[in-house]
C-alpha cells in the first residue's frame, strides 16, 4: 500500500500526479492520496481581503495562523476546489476516487491547540483563537473499507476535534499519520523541489538518502515548510512506514520516478 501526499505549493503538476496514481491503481496497487492547498488558499485569502498570516512557533516551525475566517477559506479551497478537481481527474482516468476530508466519518481526529506560542518581532506571544490541531487518531478501518470496495481515498487536510470542531491540520503530518495507521509500506511526499537539499536552493545538492538516525541533522538543514515534511517523515517511520520519499512533483511521471529512488529517500 502507498500513501501519496500532493503538496499545495505552486508548480506541482496535478495532472501528471493523477496519471501516475491511475497507472499504479490499474496495476493493482492500493493508493491513498492526501493533498494540501497552501498556495491557492493564499491567493483566495488575498482576494477576499483576509491575507494569509504565517507564524513561527518557539520551536522554529512555520505554520498558517487559522482564525475562523481563515478556516472557512481553507475549507473552500481544499475541500471545495482541489479535492473535487483531483477526484474529477482520477475519475476521468478510470479511477473510482472517493473525495473526503478528515471530518467525514471522523477520518482524522485531532486535538485543538488551546494556545500557540509564537515568536514575533523577537518576542514570545500567545495566540488563543487558532483553529489548528494535532492529529491523534486515524479511522484506518474506514479507509481500509473504502479500499476494499475498490475506491481510492483522496483526503483534504481538515480534521475533527473530539467535540466536533473543524480544524486545520498540517497535510504532511496528516499523510504521515494516515500512512502509519493503514500500514503503508511507503509514503511519497511530492513538492515543488527535487528533495531535501544540503544547500537550499541549490538543486544539485539534493541528499539522496537519509537514515532515521540522520533526521535530526536533516531538520537542521531543512528550510521553511520542509521542516514540517522532515518532522512528518520521522513520525511515519516511528509508526512503521518502511520508507518516506521527498520527490519532485513538477516532472513527468513524478510518482514512478520517486519509486525508482529519485529524490530524498528516508529509510533504514
Amino acid at each position: 500500500m502507498l500513501v501519496v501526499k500532493i503538496g499545495g505549493a505552486q508548480g506541482v503538476d496535478l495532472e501528471r500526479v493523477s496519471r501516475d496514481v491511475a497507472n499504479l491503481v490499474r496495476g493493482g496497487e492500493q493508493v491513498i492520496v492526501v493533498h494540501g492547498g497552501s498556495a491557492e488558499t493564499n491567493t483566495l485569502s488575498e482576494k477576499l481581503g483576509h491575507p494569509a498570516r504565517f507564524v513561527k512557533s518557539t520551536s522554529g516551525y512555520t505554520s498558517r495562523y487559522t482564525d475562523r475566517e481563515t478556516l472557512e477559506i481553507f475549507a473552500m479551497v481544499t475541500c471545495g476546489k482541489i479535492n473535487t478537481l483531483l477526484v474529477e481527474q482520477l475519475q476521468m482516468l478510470g479511477v473510482n476516487a472517493f473525495g473526503l476530508s478528515g471530518l467525514d466519518g471522523r477520518v482524522l481526529i485531532a486535538r485543538r491547540k488551546d494556545a500557540v506560542r509564537i515568536v514575533e518581532n523577537g518576542k514570545v506571544r500567545v495566540l488563543r483563537d487558532d483553529h489548528t490541531g494535532k492529529i491523534e487518531q486515524v479511522n484506518a478501518e474506514l479507509l481500509h473499507d473504502l479500499l476494499k470496495y475498490g475506491l481510492t481515498p483522496v483526503i483534504a487536510p481538515l480534521a475533527i476535534s473530539p467535540v466536533g470542531e473543524a480544524l486545520n491540520v498540517d497535510a504532511d503530518r496528516a499523510a504521515a499519520m494516515v500512512a502509519g495507521a493503514v500500514g503503508a509500506e511507503s509514503l511519497i511526499v511530492l513538492t515543488n523541489v527535487p528533495g531535501l537539499m544540503r544547500h537550499f536552493p541549490d538543486e544539485s545538492t539534493v541528499i539522496p538518502h537519509i537514515t532515521p538516525a540522520g533526521l535530526e541533522q536533516a531538520l537542521a538543514l531543512a528550510e521553511g515548510r520542509m521542516k514540517k515534511k522532515v518532522l512528518g517523515a520521522g513520525e511515519a517511520l516511528q509508526l512503521g512506514v518502511e520508507r518516506v520519499i521527498f520527490a519532485d512533483g513538477r516532472v513527468e511521471t513524478p510518482l514512478l520516478r520517486a519509486l525508482e529512488g529519485n529524490g530524498t529517500v528516508i529509510s533504514a
